[in-house]
């Protein structure tokens, strides 16, 4: 049978490399700079890429090669290539596409690292940004202008998990003739695959559920052959590849991908549900809430709700560091997707270069905390949030 037959876990464990002459079960690690040549013909022809094999680990590996392999199954992409960090991917996503005069229409809810190259960093190469609200849609439209090139958003976003219609997004793209980049870093590919909707290429920081345990550093972008063949020629001569090593953790880490994400996402609602029922909590924000706004659109659009919940501490950015304070239980972190949950402040931490007024247009009250739930007994997370909260 063709691996493609096969089912989403069956694919995640069962797609990797040709066995050596050693017959390992597990795939071996390739750490290695560079590759050897059987002669001046193949040497030749290996850099004119009449033959497609490895050259030098900066270009391809075979580890990075599973894994970017096993990412395109998961996502329905064409092809792919793999970074050392998810700011890499999409730093260098953008950078291989846009040209000086370039216009860029992106959702305002945005990861603030993100934000950073939208505002500071591309203007200087006369490459614009306008931004619409996540939950006005409808805008979007009349921002687009004849220079503009990508459409692009986060669903759910970075903090505030809202939930745009992915759909809309891939319609709006078709008929304008822009190419729709989805950061799907929140859901992974076992939640939801935005290439179904329309989407031309998909970025993931691989760092947080796809390696899920907090141990290496990860990028990757999947999508249309022609747009990977762009950013494969861009990264390849600016050297942002992923290390063998963190591509065979993550290889490895998307065999029980599946598993993991549902007992997350099984945790995440149970602890959105008690947040929702506190007193000190003036609103929560999950997929999978009725209460979210964009609740319809979320169980249209993806499997579970994700391990991300938004809430609101009564008594603003005081009772935000009070709560951060009083935690025990769950860890301080600027990362997500681990096996251990993580609370942070937003306002205060990873979107505290953002003047409050740009924090509050993308949803960052000072009282938001954003909860990573992880794979502990859910009661003792709740236990630790409510001692916390109380």
């Amino acid at each position: 049978m063709n691996i493609e037959e096969f089912g989403f876990e069956t694919q995640a464990i069962r797609t990797q490399l040709e066995r050596s002459q050693y017959l390992e079960h597990s795939v071996p690690l390739y750490l290695s700079s560079s590759f050897v040549f059987e002669d001046a013909e193949d040497m030749r022809a290996s850099f004119t890429e009449e033959k497609e094999r490895n050259i030098y680990s900066r270009f391809s590996n075979p580890n990075t090669t599973e894994f970017v392999e096993k990412i395109c199954k998961m996502e329905g992409a064409e092809a792919g290539y793999a970074f050392a960090t998810g700011m890499a991917a999409v730093y260098s996503t953008f950078a291989a596409l846009l040209n000086a005069g370039d216009h860029i229409v992106s959702a305002s809810s945005v990861f603030g690292s993100t934000h950073a190259l939208f505002m500071t960093y591309f203007p200087k190469w006369n490459i614009e940004t306008s931004y619409f609200e996540i939950n006005k849609p409808e805008t979007i439209e009349a921002l687009i202008k004849p220079n503009t090139k990508i459409l692009y958003a986060e669903s759910p976003t970075n903090p505030g998990v809202d939930v745009i219609d992915l759909q809309l997004l891939g319609d709006i793209a078709k008929k304008h003739n822009l190419i729709l980049i989805i950061d799907n870093c929140f859901a992974t590919p076992y939640l939801q695959q935005p290439i179904k909707f329309g989407a031309h290429l998909v970025v993931h920081s691989a760092t947080k559920l796809i390696d899920g345990q907090g141990r290496v550093l990860g990028g990757v972008t999947v999508g249309s052959e022609d747009l990977i063949r762009q950013i494969y020629l861009f990264s390849r001569n600016t050297g942002p590849a992923l290390s063998p090593f963190n591509a065979w953790v993550l290889s490895k880490s998307l065999e029980t991908l599946a598993i993991r994400v549902e007992r997350h996402c099984e945790n995440a609602l149970k602890v959105a549900e008690f947040l929702e029922s506190h007193p000190n909590v003036n609103s929560v924000k999950y997929p999978f809430l009725k209460s979210h706004p964009q609740y319809e659109i979320a169980k249209k659009q993806m499997k579970l709700g994700g391990n991300i919940i938004a809430f609101e501490i009564k008594g603003g950015i005081e009772a935000g560091r009070k709560f951060l304070n009083a935690i025990k239980l769950c860890s301080l972190s600027a990362n997500i997707g681990d096996t251990r949950s993580i609370v942070t402040h937003p306002a205060s931490t990873t979107h505290s270069k953002l003047s409050e007024a740009d924090q509050l247009a993308v949803g960052i009250t000072q009282g938001l905390v954003r909860v990573s739930v992880g794979l502990e007994t859910v009661e003792d997370v709740i236990a630790d949030l409510k001692q916390a909260l109380d």
